[in-house]
């Protein structure tokens, strides 16, 4: 029995996190990888392709002898291998008597086998063998144009699961908006019968047409070669459903929130009854029973009324206020008036001794 660890560092995680299935992809990564037995034209399409792809694709070049795409228990390897590399699209080539010239094209979800197509290879033409001015080479990364062409691909149900196949397989990353400039490839796809599909790059060349729009002219590049559907196996309905999942394209609506000319984003807030009467009320213990007490915020007024009772009492009272206040120079004169009374009081006395 597997055991799953999971990760302990932040770091791990969030790299497990980017390779996660996701609702809105970013650019899928090709993996390109060389069976049991391969041929000359095998080798010189992988190469071909992983050149067109340089900047999206992983090429291993030794060979696989324990992967068999169709055959249950053959695809453990390469679902390790997309793991890993973190490619969800694979190409793996092969040669053999019963199959010739043998290319199996695949989509993973989650690192399992989604979908296979198998095609035969046939009139192969490779880049090297065209003849062509050097500067309309395609740039690598730069955005192609995929053109099908056929009534194949709408009818025949081998043709459609192609379709979808080789464009995931060639579009490159998905954009919302393109610079009419910067488009310098097409890949043309023409279907001539139920199970054959001619495949060829062609460069872009844009010439003055007198109006905005520019005039188009396609000249072939390589590298062309013809497939045929040999074998194709579509996904179960449950794996289909999950995986064609797709973001709400409606944007969420924000409460409360208008905007202003003036003072730009205004929000709303609401806040509901405060329910005064409700409030909680605190409790003392007196004795071995508690005592329900006023509410916290009455402390305020018992220390406003504690506070009005002392003022009171530093105050003066009414009796003393109406008695006016006696002066320094008053009561300076006072208490000379009082020691002259004494100072006489002894004189007298004196006098009255003397006589005596």
């Amino acid at each position: 029995m597997l055991t799953v660890k999971t990760p302990q560092k932040g770091k791990a995680r969030r790299e497990l996190e980017k390779r996660a299935p996701k609702i809105v992809e970013t650019g899928k990564k090709t993996l390109i990888l060389h069976g049991r037995k391969t041929s000359n034209v095998v080798n010189s399409v992988l190469s071909d392709l992983y050149h067109l792809k340089k900047d999206s694709a992983v090429k291993f070049s030794r060979r696989n002898e324990d992967i068999s795409p169709f055959e249950s228990g053959g695809e453990t390897s390469l679902e390790f291998f997309s793991q890993k590399t973190d490619c969800s699209i694979f190409v793996f080539g092969s040669h053999s008597k019963k199959r010739p010239d043998n290319l199996v094209i695949g989509r993973t979800y989650d690192h399992h086998i989604y979908d296979l197509v198998e095609v035969g290879v046939e009139n192969y033409k490779r880049m090297e063998s065209f003849t062509y001015d050097k500067k309309l080479a395609p740039r690598v990364g730069s955005k192609p144009f995929v053109c099908f062409i056929g009534e194949g691909f709408e009818n025949a149900g081998e043709l459609k699961h192609l379709k979808e196949v080789l464009l995931d397989l060639l579009r490159g990353e998905v954009v919302e908006k393109l610079n009419l400039a910067g488009l310098d490839r097409v890949y043309v796809c023409t279907a001539i019968s139920s199970n054959k599909v001619v495949l060829t790059l062609c460069a872009l060349r844009l010439k003055k047409s007198g109006t905005v729009v520019p005039r188009m002219e396609l000249v072939e590049v390589g590298p062309s070669m013809d497939l045929v559907v040999r074998r194709h196996r579509l996904p179960n309905e449950s794996l289909r459903k999950e995986a064609m999942r797709e973001a709400k394209n409606q944007p969420r609506k924000d409460k409360n929130i208008k905007q202003d000319t003036l003072r730009g984003k205004v929000g709303k807030i609401n806040i509901p009854n405060q329910k005064i009467g409700d409030t909680v009320y605190y409790h003392t213990k007196v004795g071995d029973t508690f005592v329900p007490s006023k509410t916290k915020g009455v402390k305020r007024e018992r220390r406003e009324a504690r506070m009005k009772h002392e003022s009171n009492e530093r105050a003066p009272k009414v009796q003393d206020m109406l008695v006016p206040k006696k002066s320094k120079k008053a009561k300076r004169e006072r208490r000379e008036a009082g020691t002259t009374e004494e100072g006489n009081e002894h004189a007298s006395k004196r006098q009255k001794e003397g006589a005596e």
